[in-house]
């Protein structure tokens, strides 16, 4: 990287290595030299968070081999300088202590702070130095050491004290599709408020959307789960006013499983082939919400197209201002959802 004194930018363009001129979360290759410059944050890595459709691809393409999906994702870090999964081409957040802040940084953080990062790893320049040697490569939380760098335009949280650590960054994780959720619903046009429909409505991300939409004012929600465990334990929670299942890549199924159309339908699906069904399942003037790393942008317009559908489709981008702190009060007043959580760990 040269001098650490030279010339900087906000967003990274200086860690760039290759090809110029691009984003960082664009780059083939980031430089990951621990010196920082004037404006950003040198990271103690502790955990790493795989995107949940990141960590799927990797364990099907590996036909569940732990060892090969470790080996893979050191040999991604290594070679690119972040984690970015080059089939998905997504990555996920990363938890550490805090080691150097420069002098002209605006994040607010100080040395010795326990973070959680709020933007992805697929633009963070990450080292590994342990080889992952404490990853058992069955979860999607993966313990480690090794150094981070945060940009003048990067976002982290420190972590709250009241949660063990793995179960905060799973909130954080998601912390942005219960934040889109909770605008959207909140600004429908109307009387009354919205029919609420959430695929993947049993996973992280759908179970905080489905208590941000009640909490905005959503007049009915309906959880979609693929599987007869899920759903038993969705309606048991008491989040949906009423839960179905179907396989969310099956359009027609999804439709005559919500039966009626949904004002607004939030996709939590971590498997692609999702998009046809949210959009059919839709009201003309309704809204979809993608948030998951398997949506085909391609596949949600052709789609919209063909289908003669009047609808407003949202990609979720992870960042709504406020959305840890919403996500974790969320959390912290439904214990249904902490239930969901744990459950869906032990399920693993």
């Amino acid at each position: 990287m040269g001098d650490p004194r030279m010339s900087t930018s906000p967003v990274g363009l200086h860690r760039v290595l290759e090809p110029p001129g691009v984003l960082p979360q664009a780059a083939a290759r980031l430089d990951t030299d621990p010196r920082i410059r004037p404006d950003e944050v040198r990271v103690r890595v502790e955990r790493l968070n795989l995107d949940a459709a990141s960590y799927r691809q990797l364990h099907t393409a590996h036909g569940g081999d732990p060892d090969a999906v470790r080996r893979e994702v050191l040999a991604i870090i290594g070679e690119r300088g972040k984690m970015q999964n080059p089939v998905t081409g997504s990555g996920g957040m990363l938890v550490g202590v805090v080691d150097e802040a420069g002098p002209d940084s605006p994040l607010g953080l100080e040395p010795g702070d326990r973070i959680a990062t709020l933007v992805s790893l697929t633009l963070t320049p990450l080292a590994v130095t342990d080889g992952l040697a404490r990853w058992d490569g069955r979860s999607e939380q993966v313990p480690a050491e090794g150094h981070a760098i945060l940009f003048a335009r990067s976002i982290a949280a420190v972590l709250p004290a009241d949660l063990p650590v793995p179960l905060a960054l799973s909130v954080m994780d998601v912390c942005g599709a219960p934040a889109l959720t909770h605008r959207v619903v909140r600004r429908h046009e109307g009387p009354g408020g919205p029919v609420v429909a959430v695929l993947g409505a049993a996973g992280k991300s759908g179970s905080l959307s489905l208590a941000a939409a009640r909490r905005a004012g959503a007049a009915r929600t309906i959880g979609l789960v693929p599987t007869e465990e899920e759903e038993r334990r969705l309606a048991a929670s008491g989040l949906a006013d009423k839960v179905v299942r179907a396989d969310a890549r099956d359009p027609v199924a999804v439709a005559a499983a919500l039966g009626e159309p949904a004002d607004v339908t939030v996709v939590c699906v971590d498997v692609p082939g999702c998009e046809h069904g949210a959009i059919l399942a839709t009201a003309p003037g309704g809204t979809v919400i993608f948030f998951s790393m398997a949506t085909s942008f391609a596949s949600a317009a052709l789609g919209a197209e063909g289908l003669a559908a009047d609808v407003t489709m949202l990609i979720g981008n992870g960042y709504v201002p406020g959305h840890v702190d919403l996500a974790l009060d969320l959390f912290r007043s439904e214990p249904a959802i902490r239930t969901l959580f744990t459950a869906r760990e032990a399920g693993k």
